[in-house]
């Protein structure tokens, strides 16, 4: 999780909201960065987890990532959690919950639906307090620029 909130602080330097994701291999090997970029690179897809699954999917060559692990700062929203399971993660760890948007247990929970065909492990909590401030700091300084 460490890793992810570096990236998610990277996100701060382009205005981006601090959320990041890295994808582990079976061996725990990073092979798969991503932070926010929807602002950077004016993409509504650019989402640190999806940014990340793609990395990772270069990285091995294939689009299956069975075996590994995301990792990101904030529960995944519909999209993100939707390709997690499309990718084929093994397991989803998350560190704060997004009661407004999160789509893997506090909004909805897609990655546990029974009607699809893959259902990854889900880890929720890791360092939350950490991703938390990290989120409401940036609010609350786009808040006071009236952003």
């Amino acid at each position: 999780m460490t890793s992810a909130l570096d990236e998610a602080r990277g996100a701060l330097t382009t205005g981006d909201v601090p959320i990041g994701a890295v994808v582990l291999d079976p061996a725990g090997a990073v092979i798969g960065r991503g932070r926010n970029v929807r602002e950077a690179e004016a993409d509504p897809t650019g989402h640190a987890e999806v940014v990340a699954l793609r990395a990772a999917a270069r990285e091995r060559g294939e689009w299956r990532l069975e075996g590994c692990t995301l990792v990101v700062t904030l529960e995944p929203c519909t999209m993100c959690a939707g390709a997690a399971v499309l990718s084929r993660v093994e397991r989803v760890v998350f560190a704060a919950h997004d009661d407004k948007a999160g789509a893997v247990g506090s909004l909805w929970d897609v990655v546990r639906d029974r009607r699809l065909n893959h259902r990854p492990e889900v880890v929720a909590g890791v360092l939350a307090e950490e991703s938390a401030a990290l989120l409401a700091t940036f609010f609350a300084e786009q808040r006071s620029r009236g952003a």
